[in-house]
C-alpha cells in the first residue's frame, strides 16, 4: 500500500511516473531524467554557485561598511596621551604644565626637567568604537570587467548543465532503442526456437519409422541449445539495460515501452548543428571572456579612485560620553601607476595573444565538428545500405531454411544441411541487429552534435 501511495504522490508531482503495472515510455523517461538524474542535479548546483560568484563580484561596487571596536589598556606614555587625545580628554596637565610652574617657582629650569605626568602616566583603559565606509569610485573598468567575466562563467556553467542533460538524454534514448533491438532479435530467435521444436518432434517421428537417425536428433538438440544460449545472453543484456536505465533515472525501472527499432534520421543542416552545438557555444563564450580579461589588463593604465568616511567615539569605558567624544573623518585617494618596468604592457600583450589563440581554437572546433558531421552522415548512408541488404539476405535465409526443412522430410538433404541453413538464419539476425544498433548509435551521435531537441 505504501508503495502505491508513493508512486501516486510522485506521479502527481512530476506528471510523468508510471504506475507499477504501466510500461514507462521514452517521453516519460526523458521527463524523469531532467528531474531525478544525479549528474544533472550536480550541474544545477554548479550553475547556482556561479550565480553567487556574480553577486560576490558586483557587490564590490557598493563598497564595505565596517564596524571596528578597539579595546586596550596601557601605561605607555605615547599610548596614554594618544588615548586621551582621541577621546578629547587631554589637558595641559598631561603636558606637565603644573610641574612646569612648580619648577619655575622653585628656581629649577623647567625646560630641561622632564615632566613626570607626561612620561610616567598611570594605566589607562581605551575603548574606541568606529564605523567606516569605503567605496571604490573608479577602478579603470576592472570591477565591471570582472562582473562581465563572472556573468560569462555562469553562462559556461549553464552550458555545462545543458551538455550533461543532452549527454544523459543521448544515453537514455540509446538504451531504449537498444532494448527495442534486443526485443526484435529475441522475437526472431524465439520463432527460430519454435521451428527447432517442430523440427525436433518431426525428427523423433522420423526416427520412430526409420527415416532418420539419432545423430539427426542430436544435431537438432545441439542447435536448440545454441539458440537458447543466445536467448539467455540477450535476456541478460536486457537486465543490464534496465539496471542502467534505473541508474540514469535514479529509481527502479522494471518495465519500459520500447520505441520503433529504427530511429528517424534528423532533418538538420550542418549550419543548424553548428549553431546549436554546445561545445561551440562554450568556445564562443570563452572568447568573450578573453576579451574581458584584456579589459582587466588594460585597467592598469587607468588611475583608481576611492573614497571613505568614518565616525568614531572613544573613552576609557565602552561608549562612555559617546556623543561628546565622537569624531568624523572623510577622505578620498587617487592612485595611478606611472611606471612598473613594462609589466602591465607585457600582461596586456599576453591577453591579446590569448584572445587570438581562442579565436583560432574556435575556428578549429568548427572545422572539427564539420568533419565529424560529414563522417557520421557517410557512415549512416553506408549502414542504411547494409541494413537493406541484410533484410533481403535474412528474408532469403528464412526461405532457404523452410525449403531445406521440407526437403529433409522428403529425405533429399541431411540434417546437417538443415542446421547449416538455420545457422545462416541466426547469423543474419545477429548481423541485422548489429547494423541497426550501429545506425541508431550514429543517428543519436548526430543529434548529440546538435545537442538534441529540448
Amino acid at each position: 500500500m505504501n508503495r502505491l501511495i508513493s508512486i501516486f504522490a510522485f506521479s502527481l508531482l512530476l506528471h510523468v511516473s508510471a504506475s507499477a503495472t504501466e510500461a514507462l515510455t521514452l517521453d516519460q523517461a526523458l521527463q524523469l531524467l531532467k528531474a531525478k538524474n544525479l549528474e544533472i542535479k550536480a550541474a544545477k548546483f554548479d550553475e547556482r554557485s556561479a550565480e553567487e560568484d556574480i553577486d560576490a563580484v558586483s557587490g564590490k561596487n557598493w563598497g564595505t561598511l565596517t564596524f571596528i571596536q578597539d579595546v586596550a589598556r596601557s601605561n605607555d606614555a605615547g599610548n596614554v596621551f594618544g588615548f586621551k587625545l582621541t577621546s578629547r580628554e587631554a589637558t595641559f596637565g598631561d603636558f606637565g604644565a603644573e610641574e612646569f610652574m612648580t619648577n619655575l617657582n622653585n628656581g629649577v629650569n623647567p625646560y630641561i626637567t622632564p615632566p613626570q605626568n607626561l612620561n610616567y602616566p598611570g594605566y589607562r583603559n581605551f575603548f574606541q568604537s568606529k564605523l567606516k565606509y569605503e567605496v571604490p569610485l573608479f577602478t579603470g573598468f576592472m570591477l565591471s570587467s570582472y562582473t562581465d567575466i563572472m556573468q560569462k562563467v555562469k553562462e559556461l556553467k549553464s552550458l555545462d548543465k545543458h551538455k550533461i542533460e543532452k549527454q544523459k538524454k543521448y544515453e537514455l534514448k540509446k538504451s531504449f532503442y537498444d532494448m527495442a533491438l534486443l526485443d526484435s532479435s529475441i522475437k526472431n530467435l524465439n520463432k527460430i526456437l519454435d521451428n527447432i521444436h517442430i523440427l525436433e518432434e518431426t525428427t523423433k517421428e522420423m526416427i520412430a519409422v526409420g527415416y532418420a537417425k539419432k545423430v539427426d536428433l542430436l544435431e537438432v538438440q545441439a542447435k536448440k541449445g545454441n539458440v537458447e544460449r543466445l536467448l539467455v545472453q540477450m535476456q541478460s543484456n536486457k537486465k543490464l539495460l534496465y539496471h542502467y536505465i534505473s541508474f540514469l533515472l535514479n529509481q527502479k525501472i522494471e518495465h519500459i515501452q520500447t520505441p520503433a527499432t529504427e530511429v528517424r534520421m534528423p532533418h538538420i543542416s550542418d549550419e543548424e548543428i553548428l549553431a546549436r552545438n554546445i561545445d561551440l557555444q562554450k568556445a564562443a563564450t570563452g572568447l568573450k571572456i578573453t576579451k574581458d580579461m584584456l579589459k582587466v589588463s588594460q585597467a592598469a593604465y587607468y588611475p583608481t579612485l576611492g573614497a571613505f568616511g568614518e565616525v568614531s567615539t572613544a573613552d576609557n569605558s565602552f561608549l562612555g560620553n559617546a556623543d561628546k567624544h565622537k569624531a568624523y573623518t572623510i577622505g578620498a585617494r587617487l592612485s595611478w601607476n606611472l611606471f612598473d618596468g613594462g609589466i602591465d604592457a607585457a600582461k596586456i600583450e599576453k591577453s591579446k595573444i590569448e584572445k587570438l589563440k581562442m579565436q583560432s581554437q574556435l575556428e578549429l572546433a568548427k572545422q572539427g565538428i564539420l568533419l565529424k558531421i560529414a563522417k557520421i552522415r557517410t557512415q549512416i548512408e553506408g549502414v542504411d545500405v547494409e541494413i537493406a541488404s541484410l533484410k533481403k539476405e535474412l528474408e532469403l535465409a528464412n526461405a532457404i531454411y523452410e525449403n531445406y526443412e521440407g526437403r529433409y522430410k522428403e529425405k533429399l538433404v541431411s540434417m546437417s544441411d538443415v542446421i547449416i541453413k538455420q545457422s545462416a538464419q541466426i547469423e543474419k539476425i545477429l548481423q541485422l541487429q548489429i547494423a541497426k544498433n550501429k545506425r541508431t548509435e550514429k543517428i543519436l551521435a548526430l543529434e548529440k552534435l546538435a545537442n538534441g531537441e529540448d
